[in-house]
C-alpha cells in the first residue's frame, strides 16, 4: 500500500487543483453511471475464440516481410544497381522491417492471455523465430498477468505501472532514458549473466528477481519461479545464450562451406538501431496505454478501466504504433482473454449497445498526442508542488 504523509497530502491536493484544467473530463468516474461487466460480456460474448489462421498468417507474413526488408536494408543492390537509390531504399526498408519486427514481438502479449495448453505450436514457432533472436523469450513476460490482477493493478506488485501522472515530469525523462541501453542490457542479460546463473544459486535468484522481466518499474522484484517455470526459463535462456555467441562467431570467423566469410561489423549497428527503434515506439505506445493516475493503492474496476485508453480512430496509423490489438487497451483490460483480431468489432458493438452514460465511453481518446500531452501537463503540475507520491 502507498504511504502519504501530511505534506504529501497537501502536495497532492495542490496538484489536483493545478491539474483540473488539464485532466480530460472522461477520466472522472462520478460523471458516469454503473458499469455492468455481465452486460458487456453478453454484448460481446461471441468474440472470445482466437482464430489460429489469423494468428499464423499475420505473424508469419509480418516476419517474412520483416526479414526480407531487413536484408535489403543492408544490401540495397539486390533491388537496383543505381547507387543514388541506395540510401532511400535503406531508409524505407529499415522502417518497414522495424515496424514489422515490432508487430511480431508484440505477439508475446497475446501469448500471455491464451491458455497455456493452447496454441502450443504457435508458441514454439514464435519463440524460435522471434522470442529467441530478439532476446525476448516468452518467460520474460510471464509477470504481465500481475498487471491484470485487480488487486495488483497500479500497486507495487504491478511491474508495468509507474504513477507518472503523479510524479514530476523529470520521471518521464528518466523513463525515456532507458531506450538507448535496453538492447545492450538484453545482450548482457543473456550473453553474460546466463552462464553465471549455472554456477551460483545466489546469482540465479538475483537475476530472476531483478533482470528477467519486461517491466516499467526498475524497482519491481519478480517472485521466484516454480520448478516447472524454472525449467522453461533455463531452456529459453540457453537458446538465447547460444544465439548471441553464434552471432559473435559469425562476426569473427567463417564457417567454411556454410558461410564463406564473416558478417560485416555494420550488422551490429543495424541490429542495435533496429532494437532502439522498436524500444522507442513501444515506450511511446506504453505511455499512451494508460493515464497513470494511480496513487499506489488499489483501484476499483471502473477506475482501472478509465485509467486505460482506447484509440478507435485512424486504424491504419494506430496499427503501426499499437499493433496486435493494443490500441484497444481499455477493452483489453475489461476482457484480457479476448483475441486481438476481435477487439475492433467488439469495441464498436459495445459503443452501440452500452447505455449512454456507460463509463466505457470515457476510455476513448481521439489521438495519442492528446493523451501524452495531458500526461505531460499533469506531471508538470505535480512538479510545481515540489513533492510526489511515494510508494
Amino acid at each position: 500500500m502507498t504511504r502519504i504523509d501530511r505534506t504529501q497530502v497537501s502536495a497532492l491536493e495542490k496538484m489536483n487543483t493545478l491539474s483540473q484544467d488539464v485532466a480530460p473530463p472522461q477520466v472522472t468516474e462520478q460523471q458516469y453511471g454503473e458499469f455492468s461487466l455481465s452486460e458487456a460480456r453478453n454484448i460481446v460474448g461471441d468474440f472470445f475464440k482466437p482464430n489460429p489462421w489469423i494468428y499464423w498468417t499475420d505473424f508469419l507474413l509480418s516476419w517474412s516481410i520483416g526479414v526480407a526488408t531487413f536484408a535489403i536494408t543492408a544490401n540495397p543492390q539486390v533491388v537496383t544497381s543505381d547507387v543514388a537509390w541506395y540510401w532511400p531504399i535503406r531508409i524505407v526498408c529499415f522502417v518497414i522491417a522495424s515496424l514489422l519486427y515490432y508487430r511480431c514481438a508484440l505477439f508475446i502479449h497475446e501469448l500471455m492471455h491464451i491458455r497455456a495448453n493452447e496454441f502450443t505450436a504457435f508458441r514454439f514457432v514464435w519463440n524460435l523465430l522471434c522470442g529467441i533472436p530478439f532476446l525476448i523469450p516468452s518467460f520474460v513476460y510471464y509477470t504481465h498477468i500481475d498487471h491484470h490482477r485487480r488487486k495488483h493493478y497500479g500497486t507495487k506488485e504491478d511491474g508495468e505501472y509507474i504513477p507518472l501522472a503523479r510524479l514530476p515530469a523529470r520521471q518521464l525523462a528518466v523513463y525515456a532514458s532507458q531506450i538507448l541501453v535496453i538492447p545492450i542490457l538484453a545482450i548482457v542479460r543473456f550473453g553474460l549473466l546466463t552462464p553465471l546463473t549455472w554456477f551460483s544459486s545466489t546469482i540465479r535468484d538475483w537475476v530472476h528477481r531483478h533482470a528477467s522481466s519486461m517491466i516499467m518499474d526498475p524497482m519491481y522484484i519478480r517472485p521466484l519461479p516454480t520448478k516447472r517455470t524454472l525449467l522453461v526459463m533455463r531452456l529459453q535462456e540457453l537458446l538465447c545464450f547460444l544465439w548471441i555467441w553464434f552471432i559473435v562467431l559469425r562476426l569473427t570467423t567463417s564457417f567454411g562451406i556454410i558461410f564463406n566469410k564473416p558478417m560485416p561489423m555494420t550488422f551490429l549497428l543495424h541490429v542495435y538501431l533496429t532494437g532502439v527503434f522498436i524500444v522507442t515506439i513501444n515506450a511511446v505506445r506504453t505511455l499512451g496505454a494508460h493515464r497513470w493516475t494511480s496513487d499506489g493503492g488499489q483501484m476499483t474496476f471502473v477506475q482501472q478501466m478509465l485509467d486505460s485508453v482506447n484509440y478507435p480512430n485512424n486504424p491504419v496509423v494506430g496499427e503501426l504504433w499499437a499493433p496486435v490489438g493494443l490500441r484497444y487497451h481499455a477493452l483489453h483490460h475489461i476482457f484480457p482473454t479476448m483475441p486481438y483480431h476481435a477487439l475492433p468489432t467488439a469495441h464498436r458493438r459495445l459503443i452501440r449497445d452500452l447505455p449512454p452514460d456507460s463509463p466505457y465511453r470515457g476510455c476513448n481518446s481521439d489521438s495519442l498526442a492528446d493523451v501524452l500531452g495531458t500526461l505531460w501537463r499533469r506531471a508538470r503540475a505535480c512538479g510545481q508542488t515540489g513533492d510526489s507520491i511515494v510508494s
